[in-house]
């Protein structure tokens, strides 16, 4: 009896818990987010007086505990407006890529979460949860699913993994407003499949990116945009545009292939630059490995691109 009160109780305060959250992203949805997005990325790119630069800038890396002795040009009034401070480059050899890993961080960042997906979903941010097919789309990029829309939660989950015996796996690292803000390939890898999802420019789930597809099996890399400034730039895509007036909801989802050359995909080696977001974001690695997969890093943990994730002899990424 006891235990079947405490069951009672615990749905019920989860429900109670659901039923808050859904009211509180119902009511930060009605905000003007894309509107406050696109005045605070022209505030942040207006280019600022020379004698103003150092006190502003130099404010903004007092409060954020920016570490400026790493940066390639460490000199504030070269930095012509927050946005180029944000987008700063790091000196050479401040950074060690591991090379005995397969999987290495991608950016400088905080663990918000890492583990297995269970039962077709994703724990993404704080506690908070979401369907992978709901996070990463329909898998139009498979060709032998005939209907890759009306696929349940667990057959989605299932379509995801390549191989038997393997189990799919996930990192989340959040990218504070006082750290380096480029990322970076965290494998080897060939990207052939782009995804973009407008959003709604929400702190948790905001403005999604997507490549699909590496050399090994296949790789999920997900850069979401932060409330404020959702804008992310992809160098090996400059066609994409993130945060447009144009794009509308989550629905308007806008696919591409990357195709370098006559040839399909681009190839990246582990390390190499990959982008760069606009104040802070977070980073969401989904991939699919064995069961005796091991991570390296702790919730919470800080870590640096190129800091060893998790390893196995042989790592087969989503």
């Amino acid at each position: 009896m006891l235990y079947t009160d405490f069951i009672k109780h615990k749905k019920k305060r989860a429900y109670r818990h659901k039923k808050k959250l859904n009211k509180t992203v119902t009511l930060y949805r009605k905000m003007p987010l894309k509107v406050m997005s696109r005045a605070w990325g022209t505030i942040n790119n207006l280019e600022l007086p020379v004698v103003m630069r150092r006190p502003l800038i130099g404010l903004y890396v007092w409060m954020f505990d920016c570490k400026l002795n790493e940066a390639a040009d460490p000199d504030l009034r070269n930095y012509k407006n927050l946005g180029e401070f944000f987008r700063r480059t790091l000196k050479p050899g401040v950074r060690t890529v591991n090379a005995e890993h397969d999987l290495t961080s991608p950016a400088d960042g905080r663990i918000l979460h890492y583990g297995i997906c269970k039962n077709g979903i994703l724990e993404q941010v704080k506690g908070v949860t979401y369907s992978l097919k709901g996070f990463l789309g329909p898998l139009t990029w498979r060709g032998d699913i005939d209907d890759v829309n009306n696929l349940s939660d667990d057959e989605y989950h299932q379509k995801l993994k390549l191989k038997p015996g393997h189990e799919l796996y996930h990192c989340v690292v959040y990218l504070a407003p006082g750290d380096y803000h480029r990322f970076h390939s965290a494998s080897d890898w060939k990207i052939s499949y782009r995804r973009h999802f407008p959003g709604d420019l929400l702190s948790v789930s905001p403005e999604l990116f997507m490549q699909e597809h590496g050399n090994m099996d296949s790789f999920s890399y997900t850069a979401v945009g932060a409330t404020n400034v959702g804008s992310i730039r992809i160098y090996c895509d400059e066609e994409l545009t993130t945060n447009h007036r144009d794009h509308g909801d989550r629905n308007n989802v806008r696919d591409a292939c990357i195709i370098e050359g006559t040839e399909m995909g681009k190839s990246f080696q582990k390390g190499d630059m990959f982008g760069e977001f606009n104040l802070g974001s977070t980073i969401v690695l989904i991939f699919e490995a064995p069961r005796n997969f091991e991570f390296k890093v702790q919730t919470g943990q800080k870590v640096s691109y190129g800091q060893p994730l998790g390893f196995n002899r042989h790592v087969d990424l989503l």
